[in-house]
């Protein structure tokens, strides 16, 4: 049986010098793993940052990239490739700030600046890691506070540590991209947005076993920070468990053979 991780046990030593020590130690519950997930760099972050390039480049020419590598993956139509590739993007781009915030109140500031990506990889749509000093925002309570590590920002409270969390991951990093693909398809806010909302649920639904708290007042939390806690629903589900149910479709209905997935507004 999985035990609950003590955030406790994570934010001491050794971890007080590792700031995304619990981000890593969540993924290894959730998955098995932390250094072969399609999706993530291992563990996270890239020390040798050779063939990669920084995220920026998505409002720019890699968007194609990405939206076209969608479109071959599903055989999917522009629209549907677009939204399939932001639900993918935003799953694997959100988990580290999730679960840091979930684990043990450390969250890396996910600025398209320090967030980086390559298409080398087959078995993702992109690959995305972090900068090797990326920014951690962290409580004045976290040891990491007084550690003197030049990447550690302290705030003030759980306040202003959701409202970084807000900030880069959102109003700098992904709200130019949905810019971005606005400006290539017809796409609606709300359904691009339903997405990142339900894998944020799923996110915490899925690591409930070894997160503290409760899953329903965490998701809340999040969801009602990034504005995005009216796109889901948390309804009973097998065994008890809690499930999403989402109010928006990721369109992967329309896809030549069509999927609706677990939780889909479309019956």
């Amino acid at each position: 049986m999985t035990t609950a991780i003590d955030r406790a046990a994570l934010t001491g030593a050794p971890f007080a010098e590792q700031p995304l020590a619990p981000v890593t130690a969540t993924l290894r519950a959730m998955f098995g793993t932390s250094t072969e997930l399609p999706g993530l760099a291992p563990d996270l972050l890239v020390d040798n940052p050779s063939g990669w390039q920084p995220t920026t480049l998505l409002t720019n020419d890699r968007l194609d990239t990405l939206l076209d590598g969608a479109a071959r993956r599903w055989h999917a139509e522009p629209h549907a490739a677009a939204a399939l590739a932001w639900k993918a993007y935003t799953y694997w781009l959100a988990l580290p700030a999730v679960l840091g915030w979930a684990s043990a109140r450390r969250v890396p500031l996910l600025r398209a600046s320090d967030v980086l990506m390559h298409f080398d990889d087959p078995r993702p749509l992109v690959t995305l890691g972090m900068r090797a000093d990326i920014e951690v925002a962290v409580l004045p309570s976290d040891p990491l506070a007084v550690g003197g590590l030049p990447q550690i920002r302290v705030v003030a409270d759980e306040a202003a540590l959701l409202a970084a969390l807000r900030t880069t991951l959102l109003d700098e990093h992904l709200t130019p991209l949905l810019d971005a693909i606005h400006r290539r398809v017809r796409l609606g806010k709300r359904t691009l947005m339903g997405s990142l909302s339900s894998g944020i649920a799923y996110a915490v639904l899925r690591s409930a076993d070894v997160l503290p708290g409760s899953s329903a007042e965490t998701i809340d939390t999040l969801l009602t920070t990034l504005g995005v806690a009216d796109l889901i629903e948390l309804v009973p589900g097998p065994a008890g468990k809690l499930d999403v149910q989402r109010k928006t479709c990721c369109l992967a209905f329309t896809l030549p053979e069509a999927k609706v997935c677990q939780g889909c507004c479309i019956k």
